[in-house]
């Protein structure tokens, strides 16, 4: 007997807005969320409040959920987004409407900024401008991109606001430790970045959008993804290497080098870009923003697990 063929299943609908918030570029924004609040209680001498580390981190994660969506809105309206990749929207996909996730975003930016003002009455106002300045990077971050100003806007939203906004949580004061200490994880985001908008710059350029990578051009690319790449590391060794302790400033616990141990995958990372022209490896240099993500990923949980190893080893 003849077996009946059946259509395919689409997604769910919660896959469906699963992938328009594109989950898996997260880490990005929450291991400043985890180093900040590491900070606090390694350097800073604060007791950790669980709860409302995990506030934080679900208020970051909602904010870039947003901002993913209505990126992915104003992309596929401005024509950016042509093809479907693996990481692409559920709006390129076929999956959700344009103005189904337009009203996504606003739902989840709503959502991020309740939980910040809940943050800021539980902790300091400091908070509120924190937030606030998040939130229009993140609600204006396509106006950005068009004008150079993407790479920036990472830096500050997923990299120093981060890192700074979790200390405040946990010790409901300022510092300018955790907004020094975190440019070389916010140096790392820019890089994927970077190396999405380099291997997009030709096409953005076409539908009037000139990233920081195009102003650059080519050869200026490959050496600021180097200055990105390697910077962060060396940053971070001179934070180690010279505290100033004269001026109230300590050190970085000397366990965080242990981010060393990733300098091969750095270095692997810079013989993909330089073999971007290569006709045997094209891919290498397609897929290398989420190389890189991942390199921020294994930087990020290191240079946190030197701060613990430091914190362990002085209370045991």
């Amino acid at each position: 007997m003849a077996r009946m063929n059946t259509p395919e299943k689409g997604p769910s609908l919660f896959r469906k807005w699963l992938i328009a918030a594109r989950p898996w570029s997260f880490p990005a924004s929450t291991m400043p969320v985890i180093f900040g609040a590491s900070l606090a209680v390694v350097v800073g001498g604060a007791r950790l409040n669980p709860p409302l580390f995990a506030a934080a981190l679900a208020a970051m994660m909602i904010l870039h959920g947003a901002a993913n969506m209505l990126s992915d809105v104003f992309d596929y309206r401005r024509g950016l987004d042509t093809r479907v990749t693996p990481v692409s929207g559920a709006v390129i996909r076929g999956w959700l409407t344009d103005r189904q996730v337009f009203g996504g975003a606003i739902a989840l930016f709503a959502a991020g900024i309740i939980l910040g003002l809940f943050l800021a009455w539980r902790t300091n106002g400091i908070l509120l401008i924190i937030g606030a300045a998040g939130v229009l990077i993140g609600a204006g971050y396509t106006l950005l991109k068009v004008h150079a100003l993407g790479d920036a806007a990472v830096f500050l939203n997923f990299g120093i606001l981060g890192g700074l906004g979790s200390w405040i949580v946990q010790t409901r004061s300022f510092s300018w430790i955790p907004v020094v200490w975190t440019v070389p994880m916010a140096l790392l985001v820019i890089a994927i970045l970077h190396a999405n908008n380099w291997a997009d710059a030709a096409a953005d350029e076409r539908c009037g959008v000139r990233t920081f990578a195009a102003v650059l051009g080519d050869k200026g690319s490959l050496r600021y993804y180097a200055f990105l790449l390697f910077g962060s590391q060396i940053l971070l060794i001179v934070f180690v290497a010279l505290p100033l302790r004269n001026f109230g400033w300590p050190g970085l616990p000397w366990p965080c080098l242990i981010t060393l141990a990733a300098l091969p995958e750095a270095l692997m990372l810079w013989g993909r870009a330089k073999r971007r022209h290569h006709p045997v490896a094209p891919l290498d240099f397609a897929v290398l923003d989420g190389a890189t993500a991942a390199y921020n990923l294994h930087f990020g949980l290191l240079e946190i697990a030197g701060l613990w190893i430091a914190y362990w080893g002085r209370i045991s």
